[in-house]
């Protein structure tokens, strides 16, 4: 068991937040996380974390995982600074919330399964591909994915089947396309995102932001869209956070998610 500090952390807003699929809440504060073959433990009070690891794997793994080296308080230093009142009381809101570092290839999948739906659809569905693929322990490899498993309608993956099977028969055909990706810059990461079917501007967007920390990456759904339509009809101010525009993104989101 290892114990540790840290502001700017908050599970239950991360786990509500739109980004990470395969939480499973354990009770107020406390969340099973599976990620990188390992299984930990969460349990939040205030600023203070209760894992399930010792302190070695807390810094070989975890502590990349909940992105610890950005620096959360200057971002938010930078949005209580402006004059930008909706931004201030979305992070005031969602100040917890952080861009995980997560596996990039069930970004890719579970982002894809990520259109047009809502993120309770999205989660049963990751679950039981899971289940089914991977006897529900992790998430599974291109290669553990039998393709029959698209064919099965109670997955609740709709139109989404068919882009999905052929994004994983290319994985299979092509194991270095996720190492590929992480060796590309954001525009070309991108752009080879988009010329996949079943893959567009905003899910291109999510991965890039959730699966390779592209952290500029400016995803724009329904909710967004919304905001920037009501807040920002003369154009969000992208230079003042550039750098940092998917991190801000995200405090929009959860903010307009929850209200």
């Amino acid at each position: 068991m290892y114990k540790t500090k840290a502001d700017n952390l908050n599970l239950d807003q991360i786990a509500e937040s739109g980004q990470c699929f395969r939480w499973r809440r354990l009770d107020e504060g406390k969340y099973e996380i599976e990620a990188f073959g390992r299984v930990l433990t969460a349990g939040q009070k205030g600023n203070e974390f209760e894992l399930s690891c010792d302190e070695t794997e807390w810094k070989e793994i975890w502590y990349d995982y909940f992105d610890m080296d950005t620096d959360y308080a200057g971002i938010g230093k930078l949005i209580m600074s402006s004059e930008d009142e909706y931004l201030k009381a979305a992070y005031s809101f969602g100040s917890g919330i952080r861009i995980l570092r997560q596996e990039l290839w069930e970004m890719v999948l579970t982002f894809m399964i990520s259109q047009n739906n809502n993120i309770k659809r999205i989660r049963g569905s990751v679950e039981k591909l899971c289940i089914r693929c991977a006897k529900g322990t992790h998430f599974p490899s291109a290669e553990e994915i039998d393709l029959k498993v698209f064919d099965d309608t109670s997955l609740g993956l709709g139109y989404r089947d068919v882009f999905l099977r052929e994004m994983c028969a290319y994985a299979k055909a092509h194991p270095e396309f996720p190492e590929n990706l992480r060796s590309m810059d954001y525009k070309e990461a991108y752009e080879t995102l988009i010329g996949f079917k079943g893959i567009g501007v905003k899910v291109a967007n999510c991965i890039s932001l959730f699966g390779l920390h592209n952290i500029d990456a400016f995803p724009i759904d329904t909710h967004i869209k919304k905001i920037l339509s009501e807040h920002y009809p003369d154009g969000f101010d992208f230079e003042r956070y550039k750098g940092v525009a998917g991190i801000v993104q995200q405090y929009m989101f959860y903010y307009d998610l929850k209200h």
